[in-house]
């Protein structure tokens, strides 16, 4: 089969094109033929171990653990194995994996998937698992939403960010998504109640304040987010500059212990009860994946340069020559 492999550390030049072994799955697995995937942040870290504790946390010391990126798939299940209760083959199905989704298969476990929703193409499919998951866990879990909440989200317009401005309104949050100049409309069109453009306001500055907090983009200092929240306001890291997730590992602890504002950092662990979730929320038409651009496989690295830049709006997606059939 076909896969985009990472041998060493580096920029996206180290990506390759090569034809690698088909996986074969164990009892417990299921081989997906996979039709796309989507980049994210967490693929481009782990290319460049940036930051170096990629390298401390499983990653690999001195070259990736794992050649092949990718955490979002989509698919039409090939081959099962004999332990597997849930799938069979031909069954359409997306999920999150540990890794090798930038190939033409992939071998998981039958937790990693649920069926893809019949309203959604493969690409759209694709474009959900993590940055929808990221999303819905730093929302509800580590950020506490109800009913009535003011929500900031910072980085609104980007691949979490679309899913976080549509799953806090499904929460009752009201929602203001910052963004830049050309993002703006698409933002509220997808319905936050308030947009402001960073360009020109600083939100932090303008004395308004939110219950919850979503950083997902660009930098502003850990003591600038306390300040625009409300006095028992949560503000959740989950992504950003390297200064900034800094700043809510090493400040955010003594900050939350020192009064009632609380400031965490997420770490989204995905799961199958998480995933069926948010896909009754895209059967329901809830939640639309907002796509920005579609690469072939072969041109996994031009995707993750384009990333990288921090102008995608909403998700960018890997297409694995498959024709959609929906």
């Amino acid at each position: 089969m076909k896969a985009i492999i990472c041998t060493k550390y580096g920029p996206p030049d180290v990506l390759q094109l090569q034809e690698v072994e088909k996986p074969a799955p164990r009892d417990n697995e299921i081989l997906v033929e996979i039709y796309a995937s989507s980049v994210n942040p967490h693929d481009w870290r782990t290319m460049r171990a940036d930051p170096f504790l990629v390298r401390l946390m499983g990653g690999g010391f001195f070259k990736p653990k794992h050649q092949i990126l990718g955490v979002d798939v989509s698919g039409r299940i090939e081959a099962v194995g004999r332990d597997v209760k849930q799938f069979k083959p031909g069954d359409e199905v997306f999920g999150a994996v540990d890794f090798g989704g930038f190939a033409e298969y992939v071998c998981v476990t039958e937790d990693n998937l649920v069926p893809k929703p019949s309203n959604l193409k493969f690409e759209e499919a694709a474009a959900v698992p993590a940055a929808a998951i990221s999303a819905l866990q730093g929302l509800r879990n580590m950020g506490q939403i109800k009913p009535g909440h003011k929500v900031l989200i910072n980085g609104a317009s980007g691949g979490v960010g679309t899913f976080a401005v549509q799953i806090a309104k499904h929460f009752g949050g009201e929602v203001t998504g910052v963004c830049s100049t050309r993002n703006v409309e698409k933002v509220r069109s997808i319905g936050a109640d308030h947009v402001i453009d960073y360009t020109r306001e600083d939100f932090t500055k303008s004395g308004q304040h939110y219950d919850l907090i979503l950083a997902l983009a660009g930098y502003y200092p850990i003591l600038a987010y306390k300040r625009a929240l409300s006095p028992d306001g949560i503000y959740v890291m989950c992504g950003g500059s390297s200064a900034q997730m800094f700043q809510g590992l090493l400040l955010g602890p003594w900050i939350s212990m020192t009064g009632n504002k609380k400031m965490v950092v997420l770490s989204a662990k995905p799961n199958k009860e998480d995933l069926v979730f948010i896909q009754e929320l895209l059967e329901a038409g809830k939640v639309v994946p907002v796509i920005d651009k579609l690469y072939p496989l072969s041109e996994v690295a031009e995707a993750i340069r384009y990333l990288e830049k921090g102008h995608a709006q909403g998700k960018v997606v890997i297409t694995a020559g498959h024709e959609s059939k929906i």
